[in-house]
């Protein structure tokens, strides 16, 4: 059961307390409080957590400063969408909106190489009017003498040049918890030029102490990649454990499953799922053709799988899309095969805003809309 208090509500208050110590009485139930410091109001929601079956709706909505009340039906207590469950599917960040509503799109380098590499990109995203991309900073490999990234090194001038370039939020991955606190000081040595979103790959997708201190932290975002070896709902439990640690601005990432069903595919594209997880979830669902596909492969009319796969998904009506480009993909020191290059971008750009109006014609023909 989840308490929805009145906005703003004083947390010194003898109204706050009452409420309190009523919760603290319930035999069989324990709570967890967890604060949204929006732009304009703080909400406040409160988790119960134990026996609630027995509780009464009214007689809980009727307590002090509590303005509505939620019976939690599925086991993500905190992401899940709930029966009469209205709570908000979006979060802003850093200027940018989020929400199972909207797309963005994150092109960029699956690891970044050079600054001029860095540049050449986010001055094409820049030309075309986009402000969120990809950069690795820190790669886990399967190969242990692959390149693993430049570390927090490359982190000063990534920052910079998204500044310089109007990039106001950037895709990275982090596999161990003192990257979060490496990320955070280069962009106060920078003068936080531009926001960053915290990627958990799907290798760490069951990295718990990871997915814990990622969630403890609120400055951050949050992009889940799916697992790649674990069921959906297993992936789905991963992303409850970063907002019941407190941190709720969490996207669902589909990547691709590791099965040799989906040859020649690197991975067999899971893309079906993007209307699954936003019926169980509120979260906005993102697709990553790049490693479903892992190639440049085309069919005969000359349409790249990228851009087959990246169509389906948003059709399906994906939120967010992170691809693979790269001024020269030939010297690309991860993934170079599958990048898309920057020449294609007016392509890709085109090319995603037919599938999304297409998704929007199917949304308006099911609402009976002209």
């Amino acid at each position: 059961m989840i308490l929805i208090l009145q906005p703003d509500t004083d947390l010194d208050s003898a109204e706050y307390r009452q409420l309190l110590d009523h919760l603290d009485r319930l035999p069989g139930v324990r709570y967890r409080i967890h604060h949204e410091q929006g732009e304009q109001q703080r909400l406040t929601e409160i988790y119960l957590i134990g026996d609630t079956a027995r509780l009464s709706l009214a007689d809980m909505q009727s307590l002090p400063t509590v303005e509505r009340v939620v019976r939690v039906s599925r086991e993500y207590r905190v992401l899940g969408r709930h029966q009469n469950d209205d709570r908000p599917s979006a979060f802003d960040y850093n200027g940018v909106t989020f929400s199972q509503d909207n797309l963005n799109l994150f092109p960029g380098l699956c690891a970044v190489d050079n600054p001029r590499h860095v540049e050449l990109m986010m001055q094409a995203l820049q030309q075309h009017g986009l402000v969120c991309t990809r950069m690795g900073a820190y790669k886990p490999r399967t190969n242990p003498y692959s390149f693993q990234g430049h570390g927090k090194s490359c982190l000063p001038y990534v920052f910079e040049l998204a500044g310089k370039y109007g990039i106001k939020v950037i895709a990275m991955e982090i596999t161990h918890d003192v990257h979060i606190e490496e990320i955070r000081q280069a962009l106060e040595q920078t003068g936080n030029p531009t926001g960053v979103m915290l990627q958990i790959g799907t290798r760490n997708t069951q990295n718990f102490e990871l997915l814990k201190a990622v969630g403890r932290q609120q400055q951050f975002p949050v992009l889940l990649k799916r697992g790649f070896g674990i069921t959906l709902e297993e992936s789905l439990n991963a992303a409850e454990y970063l907002a019941s640690e407190g941190n709720r601005k969490v996207i669902f990432a589909l990547r691709g499953m590791k099965t040799n069903m989906g040859d020649p595919h690197r991975n067999f594209v899971d893309f079906a799922h993007v209307p699954v997880i936003k019926r169980l979830t509120r979260m906005p669902v993102c697709i990553d053709p790049s490693h479903s596909v892992g190639s440049r492969a085309a069919d005969p009319d000359g349409i790249l799988d990228l851009m087959h796969v990246t169509a389906q998904g948003i059709v399906a009506g994906a939120n967010m899309v992170l691809i693979d480009f790269h001024p020269d993909p030939a010297k690309a020191l991860v993934d170079g095969p599958q990048a898309m290059r920057l020449q294609e971008l007016p392509y890709f750009l085109d090319d995603v805003a037919i599938a999304r109006e297409a998704y929007e014609k199917r949304r308006r023909l099911i609402r009976g809309e002209n």
